[in-house]
């Protein structure tokens, strides 16, 4: 058995409106910052598996996401999967 590390990221689709991001957008210019534009707010998730190989690693990090770590419907997510000592 293997152990691997699983970095996630979780944000909201382009086109659903991101109200946290929107509001850090308008504080940026408040802080004199108005260069950064754009801000989507999101979460990281990391997490450590134990499986076989890195296949059934991301098959099971790829399960969860769909399954419970994001909202299919309003979110997308992307991961890094490395193997650890």
């Amino acid at each position: 058995m293997k152990k691997f590390l699983a970095e996630i990221d979780v944000m909201p689709k382009k086109e659903i409106l991101d109200p946290q991001g929107k509001a850090v957008t308008g504080s940026m210019k408040n802080l004199g910052l108005s260069e950064i534009q754009n801000v989507r707010i999101g979460k990281h998730i990391s997490l450590e598996i134990d499986a076989d190989s890195t296949e059934t690693a991301n098959a099971k990090v790829d399960q969860a996401c769909k399954n419970l770590l994001a909202n299919l419907i309003m979110e997308s997510y992307s991961f890094k999967l490395v193997e650890v000592a």
